[in-house]
């Protein structure tokens, strides 16, 4: 299945045939989409409407600079927020990250949108696409504030993604722009990169997001194109169940494969439920690339419609208006 990016606020004659296709399961949403509050609802809705089977509608909203709904929103600082007061009060550090994840979450839903793709368990190291994105250095760190920020997104009913499997933070190159090969043994990343993962999938994470990044003492494909990573270390050897998304197939490090139907293709093979088409001019030709395929339709229901939430239901709840100002204190 794709899912698939639209070019503005609404959807044009075109992009209403793409959702018509068979192999369409849903549309990410970007700041080029946004005007208001009840513009990108009405959106959603649209979306859903447009389409003979259920979309999922997804955005990253994690905070920070990635953070594409802006106005009418709270302003979610960065989750390199909480780990300066990780030192001092562990707990305050975890309960402020769960809460983090349900205000996100909660705002989110209640624009008629399922999913955010959040949150980021890659390690800050330095990494030029992570930065601040990322809640620390120390993976047993990372691994804590993973289980809580899971715990706050399911409060909230929404399903939780980690990304960017099997992490990206610990590389310097940005793969929107830049091929990123990371040299080390599989035994250092298990000791390292891979333990906030292992915690969020055993803390019920309900997708992966994978990383565009070459593992070459583990397999010469980025992890993207790899059953060694997707089929027997994640899902064999890790036990993760859920749905697995490709990035955007958009990006710099990702035409290592190819073309567009190559890229699709490698990502298909070697496991992904879903691949994302980000840029709204590479998605007919990529709707074209999974013609004959098998489908599989039913990856992506479990993330899908968990339940209405209007606006008017989250802002009489006290526990959002005290966790909005919280945040606004903090930013």
């Amino acid at each position: 299945m794709l899912v698939i990016g639209v070019a503005g606020t609404e959807l044009s004659a075109p992009e209403r045939d793409w959702l018509q296709h068979d192999a369409c399961g849903g549309v990410i949403l970007f700041s080029r989409n946004f005007a208001s509050k009840q513009q990108v609802a009405e959106l959603s809705q649209a979306i859903r409407e447009a389409a003979p089977r259920p979309q999922l509608v997804c955005v990253d909203q994690e905070g920070g600079r990635v953070q594409r709904f802006r106005e009418g929103y709270s302003a979610l600082p960065p989750l390199e927020t909480f780990d300066a007061l990780f030192a001092s009060d562990r707990n305050a550090a975890l309960q402020l990250a769960e809460e983090h994840a349900w205000l996100m979450a909660s705002e989110i839903r209640a624009t008629g949108i399922d999913l955010s793709f959040a949150p980021v368990v890659d390690l800050g190291r330095g990494n030029r696409a992570i930065g601040d994105r990322a809640f620390s250095a120390d993976p047993q760190i990372v691994a804590e504030f993973t289980r809580a920020y899971v715990r706050g997104m399911h409060a909230a009913r929404m399903g939780a993604t980690l990304k960017h499997f099997p992490g990206h933070g610990s590389v310097l190159e940005d793969t929107h722009f830049d091929d990123a090969v990371d040299p080390r043994p599989l035994d250092e990343l298990r000791a390292l990169d891979l333990v906030p993962f292992v915690a969020g999938i055993d803390a019920g994470a309900d997708a992966v997001m994978m990383a565009h990044v070459k593992y070459p003492a583990v397999d010469p494909d980025p992890a993207g194109y790899s059953r060694r990573w997707i089929e027997d270390i994640l899902r064999a050897e890790m036990g993760f169940r859920g749905v697995v998304f490709s990035d955007d197939i958009g990006m710099a490090a990702a035409f290592s494969a190819g073309g567009i139907k190559s890229r699709i293709d490698a990502h298909l093979d070697a496991g992904c439920d879903v691949v994302l088409v980000c840029h709204p001019e590479l998605v007919p030709e990529s709707l074209a690339a999974v013609e004959g395929r098998s489908l599989n339709t039913a990856a992506m229901a479990g993330l899908i419609g968990r339940g209405p939430l209007a606006w008017q239901q989250l802002i009489a709840d006290e526990r959002f208006q005290s966790t909005k100002q919280r945040f606004e204190r903090l930013s």
